[in-house]
Order: structure tokens, then sequence, then C-alpha cells
């Protein structure tokens, strides 16, 4: 009997076992049956509402706009980074990736109800044909331009290099319209802003982006700095955006040996996982880098920065960078359209991953919040250095950010300092040098009264949120007993113009002087202009000039030991 019942319990747990198997084995095919009949059903759902709109609506439905907006808003349900480029966006698509386009090499702008010259590019067609900032766009090729969207204009502006166009424009200041042929070329933005060499030997450059070969660009500035004298260096990547990340390990790989793992990335296609070696003989080993970043530095940017330091190979100054540890692939699509999908995340050679934001979890008003450093974890560099993931790349030595006005913002936005600026530049042929050149007392007084006369509002963020403590107050039924305290308060924070000009006087003069500088020395020049009042770049030279500051920096902090009076009052408790 019992040999039985054994026989029946043994029986009975392999039945359990082989139903348990059976079911494991058949979720994941059920699973992903389910997934495909609802990505199915959605479809004709969509296809569905779609007709019926066509056919049914009270009004003409503009298919392509309502199509193209619906999948614009289902992209953004996800990150800022998945995008959807039908053909005739196809060129941003290309010029972000390789910085090349046809066209004339020119940002434009709307001004007042116009599209206007904001700046034209040093050396290109546009600069060339004697194009000015401020200058309005009437005609393209005899097509009228004077009601047209920015877009529009960029497109006709746009074409194959080597061919011309015929442009109308009116210059502020003039009453009589010009007419300029132009000849397109292909345009190539050049990722290196400036390179020099500074009195006490140190080679900087600023590199804007990394697009196709921009490597292969900063390897022979770093050649041409050396044969200059330079015998340590400045990378400046405060506001580069980032790019392409091979090019990314490529930069990296100039500076460490050949086979260093500089990122890996991981993402729900396993076999798209790849792990970034350093390919080639690096260009220089040993030279001294102190790499600067912000809070503009961003993607590549911070494989870079982060890569350097976590390999020991350079000392990180500015403040901490975006945090954006995601990867975009571009897929092709139907009709000469491409999607740029996040396929997955990106890891430096500490392990880390600087994604600063979960786009996966959103808070329940679909905001996104950052990791709280609190949350985050701990990595080690290869000196064992302590360093962070979840937030960007946190510099070795932070420079405090001032905080701005308002004011100087929505100056910038409305165009009140361009159109300043333009007819400050009418009165005036030429400036000092860019590291020298300041905007006189007197120049920022006309500029007050320009600002006034052009009725100037703006909205301040203190003003909106004290208009919802307001209604907080009187619904919460707080009003009355702190009524004397909010009106000083809200007398406070009211914006006030003549205030607020003075206040903020050192944030608006240099956003008005690196305006004036752009117009007579272009992109180089205004940064040539702040670095002549830079804290940022100011420490990185003190630091390459200590060598042995710059070396205990890439050294990990000594272990606190405690006082000799506690070790001794702790042996003498530990075996009393």
């Amino acid at each position: 009997m019992n040999l039985l019942n054994n026989m029946r319990r043994i029986i009975l747990c392999m039945l359990v076992v082989f139903t348990v198997l059976q079911a494991t084995a058949q979720t994941p095919a059920e699973d992903k049956n389910q997934r495909y009949f609802d990505i199915n059903k959605n479809i004709d759902i969509f296809n569905s509402v779609l007709r019926e709109l066509d056919m049914f609506y009270v009004d003409s439905v503009e298919v392509n706009n309502l199509v193209q907006g619906s999948i614009r808003n289902m992209l953004t349900r996800l990150d800022p980074y998945t995008e959807y480029y039908p053909e005739e966006n196809m060129e941003d698509l290309q010029f972000m990736t390789t910085g090349e386009y046809g066209g004339i090499g020119a940002i434009i702008s709307s001004n007042n109800g116009q599209v206007v010259i904001n700046e034209p590019y040093e050396g290109l067609p546009a600069d060339k044909a004697g194009l000015k900032a401020g200058d309005a766009i009437l005609e393209i090729d005899g097509n009228d331009m004077r009601k047209s969207t920015v877009k529009e204009v960029s497109d006709r502006l746009k074409g194959t290099p080597g061919t011309s166009l015929e442009l109308t424009i009116l210059r502020p200041g003039e009453k009589r319209e010009r007419k300029l042929t132009i000849l397109r070329e292909k345009i190539e933005v050049d990722p290196v802003t400036y390179a020099g060499v500074t009195d006490e030997k140190i080679g900087y450059f600023h590199f804007g982006s990394f697009t196709t070969r921009s490597a292969d660009r900063l390897k022979k500035t770093v050649q041409e700095l050396k044969e200059k004298g330079a015998t340590s260096l400045i990378m400046d990547l405060r506001g580069n955006g980032g790019g392409i990340l091979d090019e990314a390990v490529d930069v990296v790989n100039l500076f460490v040996p050949k086979g260093e793992e500089i990122v890996s990335t991981k993402g729900k296609m396993k076999q798209w996982d790849r792990t970034y070696l350093t390919r080639n003989q690096p260009l220089d080993e040993i030279i001294p880098i102190v790499v600067l970043i912000d809070t503009g530095s961003a993607s590549a940017s911070e494989i870079v920065a982060g890569g350097l330091q976590d390999l020991d190979r350079a000392v990180i100054v500015g403040n901490r960078s975006f945090g954006k540890g995601l990867v975009q692939t571009p897929r092709d699509l139907p009709y000469g359209g491409n999607i740029k999908i996040t396929t997955s995340k990106y890891y430096i050679p500490s392990g880390r991953c600087i994604q600063a934001l979960d786009y996966s979890h959103r808070n329940p008003d679909g905001s996104v919040a950052r990791v709280p450093d609190s949350l985050t974890n701990v990595f080690k560099t290869r000196n064992g250095r302590e360093v962070r993931d979840g937030g960007g790349i946190t510099p070795d030595i932070a420079i405090p950010q001032r905080a701005g006005g308002t004011i100087a913002f929505y100056l910038m936005v409305d165009n009140v300092i361009f159109d300043y600026v333009t007819e400050w530049v009418q009165q005036h042929k030429e400036i000092t040098p860019p590291n020298e050149f300041r905007l006189a007392e007197s120049d920022y007084e006309m500029f007050k009264e320009f600002v006034k006369k052009r009725d100037f509002e703006y909205d301040q963020l203190s003003e909106r949120s004290l208009q919802q403590l307001k209604n907080m107050m009187e619904f919460e039924g707080y009003m009355d007993v702190a009524k004397e305290e909010f009106a000083a308060l809200e007398t406070k924070l009211h914006p006030n113009l003549e205030r607020d000009l003075e206040l903020f006087k050192e944030d608006i003069t240099s956003i008005i002087e690196s305006e004036i500088v752009q117009r007579f020395y272009y992109k180089k020049g205004v940064l040539l202009h702040q670095l002549s009042n830079d804290k940022v770049f100011d420490k990185a030279v003190e630091v390459l000039q200590d060598q042995e500051m710059y070396r205990s920096l890439l050294r990990p902090l000594p272990v606190k030991v405690p006082p000799a009076g506690e070790i001794k009052e702790k042996l003498q408790n530990q075996y009393s």
C-alpha cells in the first residue's frame, strides 16, 4: 500500500511539474499573440476613425496634418528624442547627423511678422553675398515670402549645391529693397567653433557637435595646437547637445589606449546590444586635459566627459551635465519617411548610466521627475574615485552658475535685444576686439529707453505662482488672516520694468554684448568675448598650471582616519 501511495505522489508531482512547465512555455507565446492582436486592433480602430472623419466631419479634414499630428502626440508620450520625420523633413535629420546641407548658410527666424536673417555663418554664401542680421526676406526667385513661415522660407533657400537663387531683401534703416544673387553651396558646419593656445601654453578648443567626421576634425585641431606649443588641453563641451555615438568614442580614443571600453548599450533587442571599444592608437595618452561641461552638455558630450572621468584621464570642471543616457536609432518608414527611436540606454566605463529622467515611470499628471541624488548609486573610476549614476556627469570641480532673471529671457524671445543691436550696429561701423569689447554705460541707458518705447511686457514665473497661492489661500480661508503679508509679498514680486532692468543689468548687458560681437566677429568672436570673463575657464587654467592639484583631483579621497584618542578609547572599551 505504501509503495502504491508513493507511486501516486510521484505521478501527481510529475503532472504538476509538467502542467507548470507547459503553462510557463505557453505564457510568452500567448502574451506575444495578445500583443499582436492589440496592435492590429488599434491600427484597425485608427483607420476606421480616420475614414469616418474624412467622410462625415462637418468641415474638410487635412489628412496629412491630422495623421502627422497624431503620430507626434503619440511619440511625445514616450520621450523627447523619439521623433518622426516625413519625407519633406528628411533634410533636418540628415543635418543633425552629418552637419551638412545644401543652402546659403544662415540662421533665419520670425520677427515682427517677417522672416529675417538671424545670423549668417562666416565665409558661407549668405555672408559672402553681404547678408546681415536683421535683413527681412521679401522674395525668393520672384515668389512672395512676406507672409511665409520660417519653414516655408527655409525650404526655398535650401537646394542642390551649385544652383543659384535671387533674393529680395529689405535692410533695417533703409527704404529701398535690395536684390542679391546667391549661389548655394554644400554647407558643412565646423564642429570646432574656435581653437587657440594661451600664454600659459594651454591649448583650448570649443567643440560644438558630434557629426560625421568630427573626431577627425578634432584630431587635426589637437595636432595643430601641439605644434603651436600647447603642453596641456582644455576641451570645452559646454552647450554641446551631442550627436553620433561612434564619433564620441573616437574622440575619447584620441587620449586613451586602443582596446579600452568606452560605452556599452543595452535595450529590448538583445541582439542590438553593443560594446564600443577604442579602435586606434591614441594621439596623446599623457597630455593633461580639463573638460568643461554645463547643463547644455548632453548625450555624446556626456560619453566623452564621463568616459575620460571614469578612466581618470581628465579633470571635469563646470556644472552638472544634462543627463541624457538614451540612444536613438533611425529606422526607415514607407514613402520616404524615417523614425528616430530610443532603442537603448548607454553605460560608460565605470558601469553607470547617467540618464536623469525616467520616462517610463511618469507622475500622475504626466510630468517626469529627475532622479533624486539619494536614490543614485555609487560607482568607482579606474583609480577608485566615487562617481554616481542617474543624473548627468558631476564635475570634479563645480563652479556655481549664476541664475538670471526671467526678464532677460523675455527680452531675447521677444527680439527686443536683437532689434536694439540691429539699430546699434547701424550707428557703429566697427568695435574693439571681442575679448576687449564692453558695452558703454550710456549705451545701456539708451537700451532702457528703447525697451520702454516698445511697451515691453513680461510675465515672471514668481507672479504666476503668486496667483496660484492666492487662489489656494482664498479656497482654504487663509486670505483674511494673512492679507497684509500677502500684499507685501505681491508688491515685491510684481514685475517692475525699471527695477528689473537695473536688478538684472549684468545678465542683460552680457547678452547685448554677445549679440553685438556676433554681428562683427561671428560665433568665434562671441566665444572669445565670453572667455574674457569666464570663471569656469579661469579655473581650468588654474588646475592645469598646478600639476599637483591636477594629479590630486584624479586620485581617490583618502579614507578618513579617526583621531588617535578616539581609536584608543574604542580599543579600551572593546577589551575592558
